[in-house]
């Protein structure tokens, strides 16, 4: 990936190794071989049980203001509002009894649900 942007360096936004390893288990799933291989795009919208909830989704589209972080051999795509509220924040991938699932670890965040897709911020 050569993009470069005048965006918040990818270490205000951390992908943990074990999301990393989620990611291309999923990508390898999927089977596809492309020009562009597919990210995951990390974006906060306005709803939720908290104000805000996280949205995952594999994307080939990266916008011209995106932020592209590194991710092993793939990446996560950001848009810079959604950066804004994951600022110092991890993506995670976590298995256990409740599910597996991408989660983000977010300081920002002064609440949250209990399934952990949806926060709030002051």
């Amino acid at each position: 990936m050569d993009k470069t942007t005048d965006h918040p360096t990818p270490a205000s936004f951390r992908v943990s190794d074990g999301a990393i390893r989620r990611l291309r288990e999923i990508i390898d799933e999927q089977g596809e071989a492309s020009a562009t291989p597919p990210g995951l795009r990390v974006s906060v919208l306005a709803g939720g049980c908290n104000g805000f909830q996280y949205k995952f989704a594999l994307e080939t589209a990266i916008a011209p203001d995106d932020i592209v972080i590194p991710a092993g051999e793939t990446h996560v795509i950001v848009d810079p509002a959604s950066l804004d509220l994951l600022e110092g924040g991890e993506l995670d991938f976590k298995n256990s009894l409740m599910g597996a699932h991408f989660t983000i670890r977010n300081p920002q965040a002064t609440s949250s649900c209990g399934c952990g897709t949806s926060f709030s911020v002051d």
